[in-house]
């Protein structure tokens, strides 16, 4: 497995390695031990999610409230997407920067978020499915949203897109009013959870 660390501290790009034959393609997407030996801690699953979009789709910016917060492993098991990994976490050496990672089902390659991060993502394809794999339980009121079109993050998005949205994304806070309202995690509270117990 190819790891690559993005421009957000603690977050990485992981590619597997794929296994074609006259059958097909065989692939791990996420291997604990070998996890662990590279990136440096376990990443424990509580939970498996999987979304299916239309090309257009856009979801998040989402992230959990630290503490406890929670890590995710995501990966595109159908169509293509572009994966935002976004430091919201106050205190970080780059908060309000960002990393953006192509996933696609030929590749297979993930993105891990550590604890605090914020996750958004396109779909760039009919029938793209994201698998997640999160760290904790999804408890409904520790879930928070940040405007994905946000000034002040300004993220690439293509511009020819025609965006479907959720109706809490699209009322979703700015990152300056986040702050403001300390609805932001703490680097140091993040770093701390991380490891898990």
């Amino acid at each position: 497995m190819h790891v690559r660390e993005l421009a957000v501290p603690g977050a990485y790009e992981l590619t597997p390695q794929l296994f074609p034959d006259r059958r097909g393609v065989f692939v791990s997407p996420m291997q604990g031990p070998l996890f662990q030996s590279r990136i440096g801690h376990e990443f424990h699953v509580a939970q498996s999610n999987l979304s299916r979009s239309s090309r257009g789709v856009l979801r998040g910016i989402h992230y959990t409230t630290a503490p406890p917060g929670q890590a995710k492993y995501v990966y595109c098991a159908h169509g293509r997407a572009l994966d935002f990994v976004v430091d919201i976490r106050v205190g970080s050496p780059t908060f309000g920067k960002w990393d953006c990672v192509e996933l696609d089902a030929e590749s297979f390659r993930a993105v891990y978020l550590p604890v605090g991060v914020g996750h958004t993502f396109l779909a760039l394809e009919d029938d793209t499915m994201m698998h997640y794999l999160m760290s904790t339980s999804y408890v409904p009121e520790l879930e928070q949203a940040i405007d994905p079109f946000d000034t002040t993050l300004a993220l690439p998005w293509p511009a020819d897109t025609e965006f479907v949205v959720s109706d809490r994304d699209r009322v979703a806070m700015s990152l300056n009013e986040a702050l403001e309202r300390g609805l932001l995690p703490r680097y140091e509270d993040c770093v701390a959870e991380q490891v898990g117990p």
